[in-house]
């Protein structure tokens, strides 16, 4: 990196992206990039210095990157083949890494703690984070969401730890070699990529095969992968499936919170609390916990329970994740980015714990054409948990519709009340529905309308 004193970003707006972002600035370089659309992230990255511009044009490359030499330009696989910048930049002879090949060179020398899986990623990698930040003092950080804790998806700490989330998308998190690794979940996604579920487990495989000899991997109860574990310990977790860590004696309090003990291999955490609504964070937050033990095992550096008890009860949560705008008796608003069949099913009947007997109203954005298409009756089953269902049209990100691919395709398959309404729409419609519980999913856009959602059911509490 010491021959580059500028970074171009391609997609600099991503979350992962923007983390990397960020830590190039607070390195002392200089920073710009292109995005699709400005957004609150964004706005932020420009306030810190970064320039970015939104129409996809060589022209508006700064002129002090416009040289090979001393520019380095990181790109995200979201961007398409036909982008006119990157081919610009290519016929220029730059140098072109990926996002993951740049987590795997910021990783070097760190004792790198990685979280993968289909799901539950940014949840666990955030309080992982904070764990370290919270209970042992040090450790730093590149997350795929804003944490509450940090008001980031950066951070920079004292000390060789190192949290990432490893994102099997494009096969990217097969660029890292961390010292422990979560692997939370694999079931079918990114079929436009793998084609095949079969093809999934390989990499996740493959992934594992990756840590560290003398490392750790952290497997979720029930996932069954090929693992040589000859030369890295295999441990295993759950919410209250067993395994060498799990919770026991799990009590549900006032307000959706919840109370249990946390098992390790060598004793016990008792009366714990996690900050966040939601028993499916109960699993996240064994996970994580999980990792600061193996991480104190490797360094023989203290665990300390006690403090790791405090920090769990001060986590935040992250923005996105299951993230509440309203919780009365009356009225509950809660948005969540959840994209996949079991995402969805997890965060539903987290809910149907919280809010026994009420009414669930599931407003879903299907993000891609092709999950769509491959995954239609799962999201079904999964939102037939609901007692009404509202569909948004699909949000593209990088593809090209698919004929006959639409969000109708699962409403088609549901047994109960549904619609689909433009997302612009949804506050006026929700104002004039009865509701009780309603939430948001989608890793789209559905987010921007958030506040007006927010603005809209607080007008029924008056």
């Amino acid at each position: 990196m010491n021959e580059f004193k500028n970074v171009y970003f391609l997609g600099i707006g991503g979350i992962g992206m923007s983390a990397i972002a960020r830590y190039f600035l607070h390195e002392g370089y200089a920073v710009a990039g292109y995005d699709r659309t400005a957004t609150p992230l964004t706005r932020e990255l420009e306030r810190e210095g970064a320039k970015i511009h939104y129409e996809d044009d060589p022209e508006l490359i700064p002129e002090s990157m416009r040289s090979n030499e001393d520019t380095l330009v990181v790109l995200t696989p979201a961007i398409p083949a036909d982008h006119k910048e990157w081919a610009w930049l290519r016929d220029n002879s730059f140098t072109i890494e990926k996002r993951s090949k740049m987590l795997g060179f910021l990783s070097t020398g760190k004792l790198t703690m990685a979280v993968a899986g289909t799901h539950g990623k940014t949840t666990t990698s955030t309080l992982a984070a904070w764990l370290n930040h919270a209970a042992a003092a040090e450790g730093s950080a590149f997350l795929g969401g804003i944490s509450r804790n940090f008001s980031s998806n950066l951070v920079l700490g004292e000390g060789r730890r190192l949290v990432v989330e490893a994102d099997e998308y494009d096969r990217s998190f097969l660029r890292l070699n961390p010292d422990i690794a979560v692997i939370t979940a694999v079931d079918a996604d990114h079929l436009d990529i793998y084609g095949t579920v079969e093809a999934v487990v390989e990499a996740f495989e493959q992934f594992a095969s990756q840590i560290k000899p003398g490392g750790a991997l952290i497997l979720k109860q029930g996932v069954e992968l090929k693992f040589d574990s000859s030369e890295r310990k295999l441990y295993r977790y759950s919410c209250d499936q067993g395994g060498d860590f799990h919770a026991e004696n799990i009590r549900l309090c006032e307000g959706g919170h919840y109370l249990y003990d946390v098992v390790l291999p060598d004793g016990r955490i008792e009366d714990c609390e996690l900050g966040i609504l939601g028993k499916v964070h109960i699993e996240n937050a064994v996970a994580a916990v999980a990792m600061l033990w193996c991480a104190a095992q490797l360094e023989n550096k203290p665990f300390d329970k006690d403090r790791v008890r405090k920090a769990l009860k001060s986590f935040e949560g992250v923005k996105r994740r299951m993230e509440v705008y309203i919780n009365t008796r009356e009225l509950v608003y809660i948005d969540d980015y959840a994209h996949h069949p079991e995402e969805l099913r997890a965060t539903i009947e987290s809910l149907r714990g919280i809010f026994p007997g009420r009414k669930i109203m599931a407003i879903f954005q299907p993000h891609l054409y092709t999950r769509t298409r491959d995954l239609a009756p799962e999201f079904a089953e999964a939102l037939e948990l609901a007692d009404t269902v509202l569909l948004v049209p699909i949000y593209p990100a990088r593809e090209l519709p698919i004929e006959g691919v639409t969000s109708e395709m699962i409403g088609r398959m549901l047994r109960k009340e549904w619609s689909v309404v433009e997302r612009e729409d949804l506050a006026a419609r929700l104002a004039e529905m009865e509701t009780d519980v309603v939430v948001t999913f989608g890793a789209g856009n559905i987010d921007v309308c958030c506040d007006s959602i927010d603005k809209a059911l607080r007008a029924k509490l008056k």
